[in-house]
């Protein structure tokens, strides 16, 4: 399967919050309670029955207010953090794009919460799964557009190949950068380039995203270079005490009894003759 994209566009978003009533439905999440965050936000942050809400954001400028909603939802990376983080190979990527927890192997661990630029995953603690959205991957394998891009009524969320859609993603861009000259695509280079891209009317900052969104440099050391080097032989630390120990020879640390004894007495008789000087 070739590589697919859902393209979001903000500036045609009505914040109808159909995607997150479809996403629930799809994949049999149960409603949960929430209140008030700001605006029209009830949702604040992912849970492991929460895969994807809106965001409402009220901006100032000029004596006019602008009115900011944004899809939340798990990136699909090209370079995800959560999957270099996951000590259980429970997360893989699809040819098609997304990122997927099998959660039969899930040990809920963690890691993949933890090291996530967006704050994705979350971890049910009493089933000890990570929990997040799937892109739909069952419907779009089955020839389906996900979920959410199905309900959008106006046209916010297209779904295709991801070629095709980025060319016009950035046709988009130009026509709303007259109107919106801070207007800007997110996602063509973050994380080495995300299977959902965004049309920000403003800079990411202001919708709460990371402006250089990247995979922590302690995540990448021990992937990338600190375990495949252990691996090599029976335990990294075993070579590191070898490397180490002929160095401390070479530098003279270890000598027999004799060589020890011929050196203090050597020594001593040199501070003597410093002393007599």
């Amino acid at each position: 399967m070739t590589k697919k994209m859902v393209f979001v566009d903000t500036s045609k978003c009505t914040g109808c919050k159909a995607c997150s009533v479809a996403c629930k439905e799809w994949n049999g999440l149960s409603a949960e309670k929430t209140q008030l965050v700001t605006s029209y936000q009830a949702q604040k942050d992912f849970t492991p029955k929460t895969w994807t809400y809106m965001t409402f954001i009220e901006t100032y400028e000029n004596q006019t207010m602008n009115f900011l909603m944004r899809k939340a939802q798990c990136f699909h990376c090209a370079d995800p953090a959560c999957l270099k983080a996951c000590s259980s190979k429970a997360i893989t990527q699809t040819e098609s794009g997304f990122v997927v927890i099998d959660r039969k192997k899930c040990i809920g661990c963690g890691y993949c919460a933890e090291n996530c630029p967006f704050g994705v995953p979350k971890v049910d603690q009493a089933l000890q799964k990570s929990f997040k959205c799937t892109g739909c991957i069952d419907r779009v394998e089955n020839n389906l557009k996900p979920a959410c891009v199905q309900t959008c009524q106006p046209g916010a969320l297209e779904f295709g190949e991801y070629d095709m859609l980025l060319g016009q993603a950035k046709k988009r861009l130009t026509e709303i950068r007259k109107t919106h000259p801070k207007s800007q695509l997110y996602g063509e280079k973050e994380m080495g380039g995300t299977t959902y891209l965004y049309l920000l009317l403003d800079r990411p900052e202001v919708y709460g995203l990371p402006a250089n969104p990247t995979v922590p440099l302690s995540l990448t050391l021990w992937k990338d270079v600190i375990r495949p080097v252990g691996g090599i032989a029976v335990g990294g630390a075993a070579a590191a005490v070898v490397i180490g120990a002929f160095a401390n020879f070479l530098k003279g640390a270890y000598r027999s009894g004799d060589d020890q004894a011929k050196m203090t007495a050597s020594s001593q008789r040199d501070h003597k003759k410093r002393e007599k000087d």
